[in-house]
């Protein structure tokens, strides 16, 4: 079977591989708090069918608990450990089988093997929140080895945690005017790529969200991370074929052992 991967906007994404459906971060918002949703369509229903969900970190651009309430009941959803903590509204999604996971954990879905790879990235649900669970990135392993880093920085072993990958869905900004260290940009994205060198790459989490009010603030930021991390990756990773999709658009992914 084909692995088909399909991004929805930020962080959004779903990979199809073996039959089961993996969503990413589900976002499925037109404003949340002081951001608007600026580009492409809040996702379908069609985006919100899962077999199984994953949760990079808590911040509510990626942990949104709205969004994860319309996924259907008995959908697993793998988050954080501390979760359950952090996020009281979580308690109200009882209809989930949510599971704490931590880096190292290894979890089973059907045919799938998913692992759980850390991230460079501050966890906490709050920027003051004295509670914190870990920042996470996931490799689902089906018939492709596909990698969600969530929301990263660099980090010096992120070769050696994520491993071989076939398929590489990276962050190349952000919902604002600048970035943390934190945070992949263009550059640290193909930097990224260069260091793990799969054959199929996605930029991700960029040209969707902003800030009311802020449309004329540095809004190449918005607009250009997408074709910038294309340039700088035929520059660096020449290998890798990236696909910068617009939002609700697919790739198939190429498998070859």
């Amino acid at each position: 079977m084909p692995v088909e991967l399909t991004w929805w906007g930020h962080a959004t994404c779903t990979v199809e591989d073996s039959d089961i459906r993996v969503l990413t971060d589900p976002l499925f918002a037109r404003r949340l708090a002081h951001l608007r949703r600026r580009r492409g369509a809040v996702p379908p229903p069609d985006a919100w069918r899962a077999d199984v969900a994953l949760v990079s970190h808590l911040h509510a651009d990626h942990l949104h608990v709205p969004s994860l309430a319309r996924l259907a009941p008995g959908t697993r959803l793998l988050v954080p450990r501390g979760v359950r903590r952090s996020v009281p509204g979580l308690r109200r999604l009882a209809h989930l089988k949510l599971t704490e996971v931590a880096p190292g954990d290894e979890v089973l879905v059907g045919d799938l093997r998913i692992r759980v790879v850390p991230a460079r990235h501050d966890g906490r649900r709050l920027p003051i929140g004295r509670q914190r669970s870990p920042a996470l990135g996931y490799v689902v392993e089906g018939e492709a080895r596909t990698y969600f880093a969530g929301d990263t920085g660099l980090f010096d072993a992120m070769e050696k945690e994520v491993g071989p990958v076939d398929a590489a869905l990276l962050p190349v900004g952000g919902w604002g005017p600048n970035l943390g260290p934190e945070h992949l940009d263009p550059g640290r994205a193909a930097e990224a790529l260069a260091r793990l060198a799969p054959r199929t790459a996605v930029p991700v989490h960029y040209g969707t969200y902003w800030p009311i009010g802020m449309d004329a603030v540095r809004p190449h930021e918005f607009h250009t991370p997408g074709d910038e991390f294309v340039r700088l990756s035929a520059l660096r990773a020449p290998g890798v074929a990236v696909h910068r999709l617009g939002h609700g658009e697919s790739v198939r992914v190429e498998v070859v052992r």
